[in-house]
């Protein structure tokens, strides 16, 4: 398995797991309307803030890490923010999700990250538990307002 940047050109790949990713989110978050696969991967190859990580065997791609290189302005350093990582149903188990985040962290290791962070829906209790046995819960919380009925998230 190898883990390496997916570039715009190439982000049209990852349609079916993005449409895999949405139906799960479908059954996570109730009353949310995600986007088809082709939508989502037409809008990580248009944008040039959105960075993809891709796990891949051979042409397969088993999983993806969306995030962002952001300032941090209380360090006047830079941080990331992990928006979402999926990994294909057939390819759990494997320690893969677990790799993703770690390839993060040497990225933002090379580029001087001050941290790492990324949010999770509560009834998510699969990354949940991942994300406890390998990350420190944070000291703040999130909260959201919905601009948009239709991407309740």
């Amino acid at each position: 398995m190898m883990i390496a940047p997916l570039p715009p050109d190439q982000r049209h790949r990852l349609a079916p797991l993005l449409e895999a990713y949405a139906a799960e989110m479908r059954d996570t978050l109730a009353g949310s309307r995600p986007a088809s696969g082709d939508a989502a991967a037409a809008l990580l190859a248009a944008d040039p803030r959105a960075e993809v990580l891709a796990a891949q065997e051979g042409e397969a791609i088993l999983a993806f890490a969306i995030f962002f290189d952001l300032p941090e302005a209380v360090f006047a350093r830079r941080c990331s923010a992990l928006d979402d990582l999926f990994v294909r149903p057939d390819s759990r188990g494997r320690g893969i999700a677990r790799a993703m985040i770690e390839a993060l962290c040497a990225l933002g290791r090379e580029r001087g990250w001050s941290h790492l962070r990324w949010i999770v829906p509560e009834a998510d209790r699969g990354a949940i538990a991942l994300y406890e046995r390998i990350a420190a819960r944070a000291d703040w919380r999130s909260y959201v307002i919905r601009l948009d009925p239709e991407a309740s998230l």
